[in-house]
């Protein structure tokens, strides 16, 4: 599995970061991965660049190369003014209008407080439903005081789980539907014995011939 990570943090070090390399470390845990990880603060010029200018540069076309051609994605940003950061919703918005499209995501964010945390339902993940991504049910926020808290871990596992239980080699192998109609048309034949009408007739006839 290739997986992509993006971190939008600011900073060095960065909160944003470090909850994404547990993110992505969590998901290692469970599945085969190659990770990278793309630092979007280190984009910034190009990013501008390519709005204005549409040319990506070679860092952030090696970039957009590298989301596009995932099996999966984690995103992290921090939180300003109760949703993601300018610098992260640019990013996303240099790709391709179909790079995300079916690919499962992962949304994280990071803030000083836990009243931003509905940034992740308000903000990312209806972002990522309109670039048509497959948002995993659980998203993770870390508030200032969660670092180090009970329950931090427990959404990180969960939310990884969540995250590989999308990826085909993740998903329990179905029984094909057609081998249990099959089974289920063999035990049919079992149960009964099919007899020509004529004989049905024949043995009601009181002479034992069939009738007219």
């Amino acid at each position: 599995m290739k997986l992509v990570v993006v971190s939008a943090g600011l900073s060095v070090p960065s909160s944003t970061r470090l909850l994404a390399d547990r993110l992505a470390a969590a998901v290692e845990r469970l599945a085969p991965a190659e990770v990278q990880v793309v630092e979007v603060r280190d984009l910034a010029v190009a990013i501008a660049n390519h709005l204005t200018s549409g040319f990506p540069g070679r860092a952030l076309a090696a970039a957009q190369d590298a989301v596009a051609g995932a099996d999966a994605l984690i995103v992290v940003t921090p939180v300003f003014s109760a949703s993601y950061s300018g610098l992260f919703k640019s990013f996303f918005d240099v790709l391709d209008k179909d790079a995300l499209a079916g690919k499962p995501v992962l949304i994280a964010a990071t803030g000083g407080s836990a009243r931003h945390s509905l940034a992740l339902d308000h903000a990312l993940r209806p972002l990522f439903s309109y670039l048509r991504a497959v948002v995993v049910p659980t998203g993770v926020y870390a508030a200032s005081e969660d670092w180090g808290a009970e329950g931090l871990d427990g959404r990180i596992e969960r939310a990884a789980g969540e995250l590989v239980a999308l990826l085909p080699e993740g998903r329990p192998e179905a029984k094909p539907a057609a081998s249990a109609a099959s089974a289920t048309s063999a035990k049919a034949r079992d149960c009964f014995e099919v007899v020509p009408f004529a004989e049905q007739l024949a043995a009601l006839s009181p002479t034992g011939a069939p009738a007219a």
